[in-house]
């Protein structure tokens, strides 16, 4: 069901379905909420999810002025308050995964658990332009279906957006950060990534204390989409626990 909120004088789009505890799946670079199509259903047979684009992308992209991936851990936070969510699981893929451990590190009491889908953080030593041709790649050898929703997602965010959003990612480093982390967390990634690589999340996993590692053997950087039911089974292995 979608829904909308006023946060900080502005109006925010968001979607809700499901019932029991709160899982918010945040979506990555040139992303939406179309992109957990394949896991949304199945989540919320167990779990309410919510889904929310980022400022600058899929329903929220009049906002793209006020995007910095900083700013959106306090936009997520922000948004959880106005809708009265005091505590959450929080999903997010690739830059999504980021903005999940800032608030996790900021904002403790707000998260149940952590679950990281092919997520920016280790230093990629690219260019932005080396960043982005590997996340294309990625998304042609996905299923055909995803080719119509990238690229529709792409062209709603405006290469504006996403120069921006791929400069800040260049220079990210949460190396210093990561080790802070003290929620139950759970990696998930694709064996194939070709953007942020298998390696980077297997340092990841030994950098925090108590991490899972789950490796989808056929996956490339969209996990969540291209092993869908194997993504599906994990996570809510993952979450029964947390």
């Amino acid at each position: 069901m979608k829904k909308t909120v006023i946060v900080n004088g502005q109006l925010v789009h968001y979607y809700c379905t499901g019932q029991g505890e709160a899982v918010i799946l945040i979506h990555g670079l040139c992303g939406s909420s179309l992109w957990w199509d394949r896991n949304v259903a199945t989540i919320a047979e167990h779990y309410q999810v919510y889904m929310i684009d980022l400022p600058g992308f899929g329903n929220m992209r009049h906002a793209r002025k006020q995007f910095t991936i900083h700013n959106c851990s306090a936009y997520i936070h922000a948004w959880m308050q106005a809708i009265g969510l005091a505590a959450a699981h929080l999903v997010g893929h690739s830059m999504g995964g980021y903005i999940c451990m800032t608030l996790a590190l900021q904002h403790p009491e707000q998260v149940r658990s952590l679950v990281l889908i092919d997520t920016i953080g280790i230093p990629l030593h690219r260019s932005v332009i080396q960043m982005l041709w590997p996340l294309v790649k990625d998304a042609v050898r996905t299923a055909p279906t995803f080719w119509p929703i990238l690229c529709y997602d792409a062209l709603r965010a405006g290469p504006i957006t996403l120069w921006r959003a791929a400069q800040e990612i260049v220079a990210l480093d949460a190396t210093t950060t990561i080790t802070s982390i003290k929620t139950s967390l759970l990696l998930l990634w694709g064996k194939n990534d070709n953007l942020v690589p298998l390696t980077s999340g297997e340092k990841i996993h030994t950098m925090i204390e108590g991490a899972s590692l789950v490796i989808l053997p056929k996956a490339n950087h969209i996990s969540m989409y291209e092993e869908a039911q194997t993504f599906n089974e994990e996570l809510l292995s993952f979450l029964r626990k947390a």
